[in-house]
Formats: structure tokens, C-alpha cells, sequence
């Protein structure tokens, strides 16, 4: 630096693979254990919560839910879940605007030795840094509400990169809001032709069906792996 050079450090590649460590961690873990983790992301306002709770409701009845609530300081969505029968964690992120790999193996932790069979991760709501960092999650479920609008996927192009499941939630109000769910399917899948989309309402329960379905569909196949994996 006295002769006019200064030297960078790479921080950002730094944290990248401190957290890819982790997340293979969390993935071991949840194949020892025989979980299944389901990392959920969307918008404040997308519907997180309502979506959540159908989940629950849904597939308590074959399997133990987990549940692990992120946000910045409240716990009003924790006191939701848990009435809905979730054994439910609170993660409070403070100014993250995330929740990354290691912040998940603590959260684990917590859960103690007999872990629930799915956990679901409700992420910090925006669609920006959650879509950064790889939790170790089994499968990455991100919902876009109507009000939101169509060109969502013009705006935030990772999120819709990342994740393996999309809901469009609020379905119901789509008139309302001139939502075109075709020309939405198609900006998605330009970006992501693997991309499954289920259009929903958490308020009505249209669509609920046939996503849950996969939903059971794609948690018993990896269970069943996992499970015959630890056996061996």
C-alpha cells in the first residue's frame, strides 16, 4: 500500500464457501437423522404463513412437523404454527436479512437428538438474499403472491432460479390485480424450465390438492432414500 498497490481480499468467495461447508453438514445430518427440510421463501405479504399452515395441517397426520420461524425480531408467527400442532423453533436473524447454513445447524441442534421428519425453514421474507444462500435444504419452495404482480421473475431472476417448487398464491384475487398466471409460468421457466408451479389460494384451499400431493410425493421418496441409506 506505501507504493500506491493495496492488496483485495475476497470476502464474499470467503463466506460462499464457509457456508457450503455447513450446508453439506446440514445435509448429512438430515440424511443420518432420516428429515426431510424444506426451505420456504417469498415476499413479506406473499402468504408464508397462511401456506405454512396448510402444510402443516396436511401432512401432520402421516409425519411429525418441525417448523423453524425467521424473522428479525418477532415471534407472532411462531405462536401461529405452534397452534396448528408444529413443534416450531424461533430464529430471530436481527439485522440478517437471512438465514444461512450455520444459523440451520444451530437450529437443528435445538430440535434435540429425536428430529421431526420434515422441517420447514419459514425464511426472512424478501427475495433477494435467502435465494444467495444454500441451507442444505431438500427442497426450495418459493411462493409469489398475486398482488406482487406477473413480472416478479423479470425483477428477482435468482429466486426464481434457485428454487425447485413455486406456488402462486392468492389466486383467488387475480382478477383483481390483472395477474396473468400463463404469462408468469413462462417468465419463470425461461429462467427455469425444471421449475414445478402450483397456482394456490391459502385462503379458499384451490390448488391445495394437487401440490400436496407432490409435496408427499417428493418427502416420501427422499425419506425412503434416506432411510435405506442409513440402514446400509
Amino acid at each position: 500500500m506505501n507504493n500506491g498497490t493495496f492488496d483485495v481480499i475476497e470476502v464474499r468467495a470467503g463466506v460462499e464457501a464457509e457456508n457450503d461447508r455447513h450446508a453439506a453438514e446440514v445435509r448429512d445430518l438430515t440424511a443420518e437423522k432420516g428429515v426431510f427440510l424444506i426451505n420456504l421463501m417469498a415476499s413479506p405479504g406473499a402468504g408464508k404463513t397462511s401456506v405454512l399452515c396448510r402444510i402443516i395441517d396436511a401432512l401432520s397426520p402421516a409425519y411429525s412437523i418441525g417448523v423453524m420461524e425467521a424473522d428479525m425480531d418477532a415471534d407472532v408467527d411462531s405462536r401461529t404454527v405452534t397452534a396448528h400442532g408444529a413443534a416450531a423453533l424461533q430464529l430471530r436473524t436481527g439485522t440478517s436479512c437471512h438465514v444461512d447454513a450455520k444459523m440451520m445447524l444451530r437450529g437443528l441442534d435445538h430440535f434435540g437428538e429425536d428430529l421431526p421428519d420434515v422441517i420447514v425453514l419459514e425464511n426472512v421474507g424478501n427475495l433477494v438474499c435467502p435465494a444467495e444462500f444454500d441451507v442444505g435444504a431438500d427442497l426450495k419452495l418459493m411462493i409469489l403472491s398475486v398482488p406482487e404482480g406477473d413480472d416478479k421473475p423479470l425483477k428477482y431472476p435468482l429466486m426464481f432460479t434457485v428454487s425447485d417448487l413455486m406456488l402462486i398464491n392468492k389466486v383467488d384475487t387475480a382478477p383483481i390485480f390483472d395477474f396473468d398466471i400463463e404469462k408468469c409460468k413462462e417468465r419463470v421457466r425461461a429462467l427455469n424450465p425444471e421449475m414445478r408451479i402450483f397456482p394456490v389460494s391459502a385462503k379458499t384451499g384451490e390448488g391445495f390438492d394437487a401440490f400436496i400431493s407432490a409435496l408427499k410425493d417428493l418427502i416420501d421418496r427422499s425419506l425412503g432414500a434416506k432411510r435405506k441409506g442409513a440402514a446400509e
